[in-house]
């Protein structure tokens, strides 16, 4: 959609104005916009000896005009050509530090007025901090800088005068002396920008044959033209550079080019370089353009070995536990000097080819002049791997056609040895979900598996906990040599508390850093002993946000059932003064549709009852000051057993799960099942549309940055990885698109208008309005300037409140007519 409008723009299906309207910024009621507004809580980086904490203050919402400033979207990337770094970044304005427990809180000195701070990381002797800092410019003279602060004065400086360039993010790292970084900057001298509007000298061609399949899913901000293809290289490029932290001086490392990472090994001696190059691809991401992995010596920057040089991925099937042919994922291996290591698919790629050996695992030692040699064969596609010791690392594996997945343990001293299960059911079960293998930083910077207890055979996990009762996060440790877990400690009623860092795994203190929050408390961190029952010892003290507004809100998680049986939950929210005595509300729900392959999994619960109800742009939340009711994260799972696929019975799914959490609120007598609006955004949008077509069961909808069309997304969308031509009644069916004839009720749809999700194009929600205005269907459609699938700006934030707030007004709140005699 061309960008005509300075403010919201509106198509609206009354006759009177049926054309497209200039329409000015409105503001909600006081009570939307101050929660809207309330002060955001500071971010947290904690040192990896965990001894510091830094509290990066949060950027308040951008207005409109920065978030319209200049922005190129080139090959799934989007980023600001003035300086050459993302264009849609929550920047942290400031940087205090505090000694851990109870030193004060430092501010540190030296940053510029309005510091746009990003990118922080810790030197791995935790004694400074590097960071990028943006300086947006009046023209081109925009900039990112390589910023560091001294973590014992608490100073900051610049540290390299040339700029980042951050196209990427992520453009800088540590080497393991903690005095060196290796930064990609922008080129010196690189010259003025290639014209975006020259003549073409041709037409652009694209072109297909000799059946060779190349399906991909819809993405967004590609290639174009060779144009685009000369804007991308100009900006993409980088030169490596190696920056001394004493004084800023610089090394270049090897030659320009698209470099995408540079990472150096954890001796501190070569750099992993991986680099995009043509032929680019205008149907994929830079993701999957052809890529060049090399070793260079970090000391000269003379190349060490060319590892590797892919093609463009462009013959990767549909599935979505499907990959490119040829090695792929090269990385360091972090417990070592100098060891790469690889994946490499053993079916083609494709997980429909039946084979016994899904994927090798290989590695390579410097000077890697040697055959890599092969480390493990998984039956299953590769997921992750974790490093630990010489004899100790944990692969994981998946299959997705009935959410599998499996971790083993493995010994790299005795590569090639028959796997030992260490974890293993689904990726669905979380009542069974043995948490996350814990990892610390060594002194080489690098994350490896936390290992102690008795034997010394012992790691840590971290996990959710969810159980009938809610989440209840946890800490274990499991012996590796007897299977044996123990328990360290578990999130305790009537609070929500999470394991942030082990600081202490000795066995004598048992020291953990937690995050902890109940229903009247904001999130704050505290110290906590879990080998004693002593009171955990606050770190931080944010103030609650809503203190104003009374400190919190009325939660309630309902238990109710589907008429299949399926157990369903969600998050009821009253109004603060509310008695069941005032009767039944109108209510507003929202929710999200999950795919499942289980019932039993799709029934388990999730989230926690106590956790505190921060309130983020997109919640539904704020309608209870407007004496609403609202059903929150009410859970509608969409399973498909067996051979069966989930989406084969989606809108019955869909339409039950809905009628089962109405039916509650009535049972409960606070909901008003005459007068229930429905909301969502993005697969929750989708399904808002589906849920007005396909019942009676709400009086209104309101619907955001959504897709209407499933033939617009033919390989796959969301959790489906079957394309239109294998299920194309499946994708009619689920098309409310093909269904405006039928929508007789109304509909807001709200839509950002530079959305980069994948299948959410804004052409979907302009489509589908000009479809239901077709029919005479009541229906509003709102484009949001500049914002992309996520919503930034101050203005547009609280228009789309206004909005919401009127259409709920209108159509929900107002009692419904009587019906005719």
């Amino acid at each position: 959609m061309k960008k005509l409008l300075l403010s919201a723009t509106f198509l609206l299906s009354t006759a009177a104005m049926a054309q497209a309207q200039e329409f000015k910024y409105q503001t909600p009621p006081q009570a939307l916009q101050d929660l809207l507004l309330a002060p955001p809580t500071p971010r947290v980086s904690l040192a990896s000896d965990g001894r510091t904490l830094a509290l990066l203050a949060v950027q308040d919402f951008p207005t409109v005009a920065e978030l319209s400033q200049p922005e190129l979207r080139l090959a799934g990337l989007r980023f600001n050509p003035r300086t050459n770094g993302p264009s849609r970044v929550s920047y942290a304005v400031g940087i205090k530090l505090k000694k851990l427990p109870n030193g004060p809180e430092t501010e540190v000195k030296g940053l510029p007025a309005a510091a746009r701070i990003s990118g922080v990381s810790w030197s791995p002797d935790n004694k400074t901090m590097a960071f990028a800092l943006t300086t947006p410019g009046s023209g081109l003279d925009g900039r990112v800088e390589l910023w560091v602060a001294d973590v014992a004065t608490a100073t900051a400086r610049r540290l390299l005068a040339q700029p980042l360039n951050d196209a990427f993010g992520n453009s800088f790292e540590w080497v393991s002396d903690s005095q060196t970084l290796l930064a990609r900057a922008v080129p010196a001298g690189r010259g003025s920008a290639p014209a975006a509007d020259a003549a073409p000298t041709g037409p652009t061609l694209q072109e297909s044959g000799g059946g060779k399949k190349s399906g991909a899913r819809t993405y967004q901000d590609l290639l174009k033209n060779p144009a685009d293809e000369r804007q991308f290289d100009y900006y993409a490029t980088s030169q490596l550079l190696k920056v001394k932290l004493t004084d800023g001086s610089t090394q270049p490392l090897g030659q320009p080019g698209v470099i995408q990472t540079a990472s150096p090994s954890p001796d501190g001696k070569y750099v992993l370089l991986r680099t995009r190059h043509r032929p680019y691809s205008y149907l994929l991401p830079i993701s999957s353009f052809p890529q060049r992995i090399d070793v260079l010596d970090l000391a000269t920057g003379a190349p060490v070995q060319a590892i590797a040089d892919l093609p463009l991925a462009d013959a990767v099937p549909t599935n979505f536990d499907a990959v490119a042919t040829g090695p792929r994922g090269h990385a360091w291996r972090a417990d070592v000097p100098a060891t790469l290591y690889y994946v490499e698919a053993q079916d083609g790629g494709d997980p429909k080819v039946k084979a016994d050996i899904r994927d090798k695992i290989f590695t390579q030692a410097a000077p890697f002049a040697s055959p890599p040699q092969e480390l493990a064969a998984l039956p299953m596609r590769f997921g992750g791997l974790t490093w630990g010791n010489s004899t100790l690392a944990l692969a994981e594996g998946y299959r997705w056609a009935d959410r599998h997945q499996t971790t083993w343990q493995l010994n790299p001293s005795a590569p090639a040895q028959p796997l030992s299960v260490l974890f293993d059911g689904s990726s669905q079960d979380t009542y069974k979900d043995p948490g996350t293998p814990y990892e610390h930083r060594n002194a080489q910077g690098k994350y490896v598996l936390l290992t102690g207890g008795p034997t010394g055979h012992s790691i840590y996990l971290l996990g959710n906990g969810a159980s009938p009762e809610g989440d209840r996060p946890f800490v274990d440790e499991t012996d590796l040599s007897t299977k044996k877990t123990t328990r360290w400690w578990r999130s305790e009623a009537p609070a929500y508390e999470t394991p942030v860092a082990i600081l202490d795994a000795s066995g004598k203190h048992r020291e953990l850093l937690t995050r902890r929050e109940s229903l009247t408390e904001a999130p704050n961190y505290y110290l906590r002993d879990a080998s004693k029952k002593t009171k955990p010892v606050a770190v931080t003290r944010f103030a609650n946000p809503y203190a104003a507004f009374g400190g919190s809100f009325q939660k309630q998680v309902l238990h109710y059932k589907r008429a299949d049986g399926v157990d369903l939950s969600a998050d009821l929210y009253l109004p603060v003064n509310y008695k069941k005595t005032d009767g039944p509300l109108p209510t507003l729900m929202e929710a999200y549709p999950v795919e499942f392959k289980d019932k039993n999994n799709a029934g388990q619960v999730s989230g926690s009852p106590y956790t505190f109800t921060r309130l983020n742009w997109a919640s539904p939340v704020f309608w209870v000051t407007q004496g609403y009711a609202v059903l929150a994260n009410a859970s509608i799972p969409i399973v498909g057993e067996g051979s069966k696929e989930p989406n084969d019975t989606y809108t019955e799914q869909l339409v039950s799960s809905a009628k089962a959490a109405i039916d509650e609120g009535t049972r409960l007598g606070v909901v008003d099942p005459a007068r229930v609006g429905v909301m969502g955004h993005s697969y929750g949008a989708f399904m808002t549309a589906n849920l007005l077509s396909h019942s009676n069961l709400f009086k209104a909808g309101i619907a955001r940055s959504g897709a209407y069309n499933r033939t617009l997304t033919p390989f796959g969308f969301q959790g489906e990885e079957r394309t239109f031509w294998q299920a194309p009644e499946v994708y009619n069916a689920m098309s409310p698109f093909n269904y405006a004839d039928k929508m007789k009720t109304p509909i807001l749809l709200i839509h950002g208008e530079a959305d980069n999700n994948s299948g959410t194009f804004p052409i979907q929600t302009e489509r589908y309005f000009s479809a239901l205005k077709g029919q005479g269907a009541t229906a509003r459609y709102v484009v949001l300037p500049a914002e992309a699938h996520g919503y930034a700006a101050r203005e547009n934030l609280l228009h789309m409140l206004w909005e919401m707030d009127s259409w709920l007004n209108k159509y929900v709140k107002a009692p419904a007519p009587a019906p005719a005699n």
